[in-house]
């Protein structure tokens, strides 16, 4: 058997080797207690909608709200922020040593996909910075426009079509970081930092039902033309599961 065809041999069975990833999910909020039965709580909203995308992946949650880390960064392969109803800026006694967290996982190459909450996270603990938008709130259904197209993309439609709620947004970007895709809300909505950090400031983990639950709430918070126009745009067609194949791309690469 020649060099050539043993070469090509080993490529093949390379090609199939599955790439499994243990994901490590810190949780940074919880659900309401009236919502929870309906919904899950944040954790379990991201091992519906990954889990449908991979259903090898395997999950941990760490509860970082009350101080909760692993022993070791190598427990998991890979780490996800999840959103929360605080802000990176905040002065609670969690959030600095989530922080710093972020930047050791960071320094250990470990990837580390960020969420809303985790995107504008991930900016403030690696040289940029989150603030209250003078644009006010988003809520409902946004479409964040991709300028190029990543590895990890399906390279289809520019334009992502995903569930928002948010009035923080990251004004100057984690250092290194590439804006993928934005909007006129949102300039920053989707940032990579090199192979390792992949971040987005919308929700794939909500639902139209979530996210309307969210907008009655606060309804008097948003105001009525945000709240109006936020119901209206569920009618859309929400991409959770193109990012979390994405996410999953990413991951595997």
């Amino acid at each position: 058997m020649s060099l050539l065809i043993i070469t090509d041999f080993y490529k093949h069975l390379l090609n199939r080797v599955e790439v499994y990833v243990k994901l490590g999910i810190l949780r940074t909020d919880t659900v309401r207690p009236e919502w929870a039965g309906d919904f899950g709580q944040y954790p379990d909203m991201f091992v519906n909608l990954l889990g449908r995308a991979d259903p090898s992946m395997e999950f941990v949650t760490y509860d970082v709200e009350s101080g909760q880390y692993p022993d070791d960064l190598d427990e998991v392969d890979a780490y996800l922020i999840t959103g929360s109803k605080s802000s990176v800026y905040d002065d609670k006694p969690w959030i600095p040593p989530l922080i710093a967290f972020v930047q050791e996982i960071a320094a250990q190459d470990k990837k580390i996909i960020g969420i809303c909450f985790g995107h504008q996270l991930v900016a403030q603990a690696l040289g940029g910075k989150t603030e209250k938008s003078d644009k006010g709130w988003g809520a409902g259904l946004h479409t964040h426009t991709f300028t190029e197209t990543p590895a990890w993309h399906d390279g289809g439609d520019a334009d992502l079509n995903i569930l928002v709620s948010h009035q923080d947004q990251v004004v100057k970007n984690a250092t290194g970081a590439k804006v993928l895709a934005s909007s006129d809300f949102c300039e920053n909505a989707v940032c990579q930092i090199g192979d390792q950090i992949l971040t987005f400031q919308g929700h794939p983990e909500f639902i139209p039902e979530y996210s309307r639950a969210i907008m009655e709430f606060r309804r008097e918070l948003f105001g009525e033309a945000v709240y109006h126009a936020g119901v209206a745009s569920l009618t859309g067609e929400q991409q959770g599961d193109r990012v979390a194949r994405w996410v999953v791309n990413f991951l595997k690469a």
